[in-house]
């Protein structure tokens, strides 16, 4: 599994990680968080999914929906934030999005954010948001409800 630790990290970049490993050990490869970063929002004890963007410290990301450290589990580009009971702060990308990005959508849950995941494993990401209609899952009304939420 890789994941990419940025903001304030001892290490920043991409790190390898086990399968089962957890925020706490991919902030441990990073070298450890650096002194005065706001960790109050991290979920430590959080499963990492492959290929997350776990964002330390990072101005304007908010941290929630147990992403967060200081903005921890950004998607990316255009991937959004889960924010502390708001919901995305923009479009979700189904191509970058963390299992918790997308658990955080309306009508979505964590088994859904699974099959959107291994949809955009199998396939190499999204092209295209109609694509959503191909995971196992989403019907024409819940496709319906996401369209404008989410970003290829």
């Amino acid at each position: 599994m890789v994941v990419d630790v940025t903001g304030k990290v001892r290490h920043p970049g991409i790190h390898r990680m086990p399968p089962g490993s957890r925020v706490i050990d991919a902030l441990r490869a990073a070298g450890g968080v650096l002194h005065g970063a706001d960790i109050s929002g991290l979920n430590r004890a959080r499963l990492l999914t492959d290929g997350e963007q776990i964002a330390v410290g990072v101005p304007g990301a908010a941290a929630g929906s147990g992403a967060g450290i200081g903005g921890a589990g950004t998607g990316g580009t255009g991937g959004g934030t889960a924010g502390g009971g708001t919901g995305p702060s923009g479009p979700v990308s189904l191509s970058t999005a963390t299992e918790q990005q997308l658990d955080a959508l309306p009508g979505v849950g964590p088994v859904l954010a699974r099959h959107i995941i291994e949809f955009r494993t199998q396939h190499g990401g999204f092209t295209s948001v109609e694509q959503l209609r191909q995971v196992t899952g989403i019907g024409d009304r819940r496709f319906a409800d996401l369209r404008p939420l989410v970003e290829p």
